[in-house]
């Protein structure tokens, strides 16, 4: 049942989205994607850009309807409809490319109400993300690709937690859930990030800064409950996403923090590194940071949208150099590469 505060994060999401239809489709491409670099985002029409939004929102939506729900979105499901999902499901078909299935996943035993809230409201959201989508494009949309949400999971946990992490998966209990999340949120925040550059009016600034503003909330949620949760870090919670973030940082041609725990020595991404913190009447104790930005100015890290596939995909030829791809992204959450639009893209 959604409070006060969900029922405000929906009409922001609402009212933001409403403004970006009025804006056009070159605004939202800019917001969605969030690329820096204007040259990157010329190459694209319109519904390449908007597209290539889709495919990633088929991605996060059926990994948080798995965990939330127990199904893929396309499938009725009375949990999922009583949270605000469409009776039908949500068309997973379009013009462009063949609908892929999705392999692996399965619903999260949550023992907390503050895992299960989030999953659940999460769900819906990014469900209602790609209905948005879908509706912007018309007759232009992709159908959803083939996404792997089984064993992708373990190639990551693998090149991020070495042999600790081959075994990894999302779905066995809160814990594991929160860092599944926490893998895909902070990649959203950069992502938004990268659209300022691309835009050219306050309209679209201010529309850009309130879409960035929910997706910050979300990993902000993530980052303070895995806090909570490991607030000593016996758990490996916190090592964890200090390996994740190193290893985004990694695929995103940047140079990984070393030490892990380290404080902003990586240039785009780091994860709850721990710090020294003086209280009055008690020595020193140990935190954690919840935000994702440099140290200089705390501004939100931002990624290009070649640098945003190859975290996703993994595998990719990738030039540190220009940022950018030089074939086309295939593998981990996507083993056969995006849906592309009219002009493709990699």
């Amino acid at each position: 049942m959604a409070n006060l505060e969900t029922e405000i994060l929906d009409d922001v999401i609402a009212r933001s989205r409403r403004k970006m239809l009025a804006l056009g489709g070159a605004a939202l491409a800019g917001l969605v994607l969030g690329s820096p670099k204007v040259a990157e985002a010329a190459s694209y029409s319109d519904s390449d850009i908007l597209n290539f939004a889709l495919n990633l929102e088929f991605l996060e939506a059926n990994f948080y309807y798995l965990c939330a729900f127990g199904c893929t979105i396309d499938k009725p499901n009375a949990q999922a409809i009583s949270a605000g999902a469409p009776s039908a499901g949500i068309p997973i078909t379009g013009s462009v490319g063949t609908a892929g299935t999705v392999s692996g996943g399965a619903k999260v035993s949550f023992s907390t109400i503050q895992a299960a809230s989030y999953a659940n409201e999460t769900a819906i959201e990014e469900g209602k993300h790609v209905l948005f989508l879908q509706s912007a494009l018309g007759s232009s949309a992709v159908a959803q690709p083939a996404i792997n949400l089984g064993s992708s999971w373990q190639t990551l946990g693998q090149a991020a937690l070495g042999s600790a992490g081959t075994g990894f998966s999302p779905y066995v209990n809160d814990d594991t859930f929160l860092i599944g999340a926490y893998v895909f949120e902070d990649v959203g925040v950069t992502a938004y990030h990268g659209a300022a550059a691309l835009l050219t009016s306050s309209s679209n600034l201010t529309a850009a800064a309130g879409i960035l503003a929910v997706e910050a909330y979300h990993a902000g949620l993530i980052r303070t409950t895995i806090n909570a949760v490991d607030s000593t870090g016996s758990l490996g919670l916190i090592s964890d996403t200090n390996s994740i973030s190193s290893l985004r940082a990694t695929l995103a041609g940047q140079v990984a923090p070393s030490p892990a725990s380290a404080y902003d020595t990586a240039p785009d991404d780091f994860g709850l590194a721990t710090f020294s913190v003086a209280l009055a009447g008690a020595s020193s104790v140990m935190a954690s940071r919840i935000v994702d930005a440099d140290a200089t100015n705390v501004i939100a890290f931002s990624r290009t949208t070649s640098q945003v596939l190859n975290i996703v995909t993994g595998g990719a030829s990738y030039n540190a150099s220009t940022k950018a791809l030089t074939s086309p992204a295939t593998g981990v959450f996507f083993p056969s590469g995006l849906n592309a639009g009219p002009n493709g893209f990699k």
